[in-house]
């Protein structure tokens, strides 16, 4: 709860105390006091996020806590005690050049006494007061790299860092070891065969017929995995039709409960046409249906332990290919400035927000030929992140996103294009500027394309701009091909 005490009133000499006012005379102070008020705060909130920012609070005594929304939560990026610390409506002297709000939220933590200015007085005392203009610019500058370094470790993604470093030794050593299994898997189930058909070639007391049959078998089932190898996804239609015919063709044959082999010998590329070898390979006349059954319960777990080696295969190597992704994106294993193909680098990035890119999205590569060029490899995939995340939240969960690479002279040219609702003219110029978002409140930081600018512009001596009219957006980065000297590191 807030209490204004008239007892408590404002004292020029504990304001000539604090830093922010050390340097002002007499007349200043006491002007100041005129002005603004003394705030005695139990705990709880001051103001919160997004409001109209009304009044610069600076801190007599207590505490006070400041915090950002990033992505729902509340982040506490400031807490001090220290006497003349400040928040609020520090931009109010800027007037309508930027949005009068407040850009944090602030509380107390305990009993806590803040000195209030209202935000017209604080634009008109710097108008006129250059030497306290200076200490809050100074304290400006350094609340602000603070507040950006706090949230801009979330922008980063730094803890993606710190989680590939265990992924990558935990991942890659079980998949490559699953992917080594799974062929030994295929080498010891295919001597199995082998020593099926040795026993079927070998002597034995019992008539020729089964051991014809036998033998056909055992040629049938290597040509059921080589089916298997040769099948071909079908349509969902296609796979429908394909099931009830080898239903029908399995009743008529004497076989019940046909329709649970169906699906198998359907999905490893049976048609009834091979069902009819295998009725005549195994002399159904002479076994019967229920030998044919039995046989064609065989050839189907055949079929089903070759498909299902061919899914495991297909999942390790997934996950091999998204550990190398991982890898790629971190940049964990590399030095931080090296020469770097482009295309590696938006490629990792685009398997690593795939989820995130969505079904409804389709993402169009148009790559030209590029020379590797030096970079700071992990901080461009940041880079990529931000430029794709924010395409992706314009389009709201379907469109193109065009990527497109070509080279300038000196430059090559990243380009990424989006189908959203686009960026209106009139803020266009502001995109880039720290803290400026068009997401509601707690969606967005505001900090994302201020950190791409000062990568690409600031670290990499490149280029970062935008053109967008609704339905059409890009964003071009351009980035030096040849390094500077500074940039270089041992």
């Amino acid at each position: 709860m807030t209490v204004t005490d008239p007892v408590d009133r404002c004292s020029a000499e504990e304001l000539r105390g604090l830093f922010l006012f050390e340097k002002l005379t007499d007349e200043q102070l006491g002007w100041l006091c005129e002005r603004g008020r003394v705030e005695f705060i139990e705990s709880g909130r001051v103001y919160s996020e997004g409001q109209p920012a009304k009044d610069l609070y600076v801190l007599l005594s207590g505490t006070i806590v400041l915090s950002r929304l990033v992505g729902g939560d509340d982040v506490e990026v400031v807490r001090s005690s220290n006497p003349g610390v400040y928040s609020g409506a520090f931009f109010a002297y800027l007037n309508e050049q930027v949005p009068q709000v407040y850009n944090n939220s602030m509380r107390v933590s305990e009993p806590t006494r803040l000195f209030a200015l209202d935000g017209a007085s604080f634009a008109e005392l710097m108008t006129d007061w250059f030497p306290m203009a200076t200490h809050l610019l100074e304290g400006l500058f350094f609340g602000t790299r603070n507040t950006q370094e706090a949230i801009g470790q979330r922008e980063r993604l730094l803890a993606l860092g710190s989680l590939s470093a265990g992924l990558t030794h935990e991942l890659n050593n079980p998949a490559s070891a699953a992917v080594r299994a799974t062929d030994s898997l295929r080498d010891r189930v295919a001597g199995m065969r082998a020593k099926l058909g040795l026993i079927a070639a070998g002597p034995a007391d019992r008539p020729d017929t089964d051991w014809r049959a036998l033998t056909g078998l055992i040629g049938l089932q290597e040509k059921a995995v080589e089916l298997v190898c040769k099948a071909t996804p079908l349509s969902p239609l296609e796979a429908s039709d394909r099931e009830d015919e080898i239903t029908d063709w399995l009743e008529d044959h004497g076989i019940e409960g046909g329709w649970e082999m169906a699906a198998t010998f359907t999905q490893a590329g049976a048609d009834t046409a091979w069902l009819d070898l295998v009725a005549a390979a195994v002399g159904q006349q002479s076994v019967g249906a229920a030998g044919l059954e039995r046989a064609l319960h065989w050839l189907g777990y055949t079929m089903e332990t070759e498909i299902l080696m061919n899914e495991i295969t297909d999942s390790v190597t997934r996950i091999s290919s998204l550990v190398g992704a991982a890898k790629q994106y971190s940049q964990l294993d590399r030095a931080p400035y090296q020469v770097t193909d482009v295309h590696e680098l938006i490629d990792s990035t685009l398997v690593m927000l795939a989820g995130k890119i969505g079904p409804d999205i389709t993402v169009v590569k148009i790559y030209n030929p590029l020379p590797p060029i030096p970079v700071y490899a992990g901080e461009l995939n940041q880079v990529w992140t931000n430029l794709i995340d924010n395409a992706v939240a314009a389009m709201d969960g379907s469109g193109t996103l065009t990527v497109r690479t070509s080279r300038d002279p000196d430059c090559v040219v990243v380009e990424f294009a989006d189908t959203g609702s686009g960026i209106p003219a009139d803020i266009q110029g502001r995109i880039f500027e720290p803290f400026f978002t068009t997401k509601p409140v707690g969606q967005g930081t505001g900090l994302g394309l201020d950190i791409s600018w000062r990568i690409v512009v600031n670290r990499h001596h490149g280029d970062l701009r935008v053109e967008s009219e609704p339905g059409n957006t890009r964003f071009f980065v351009r980035l030096p091909i040849q390094p500077r000297v500074e940039q270089k590191e041992g």
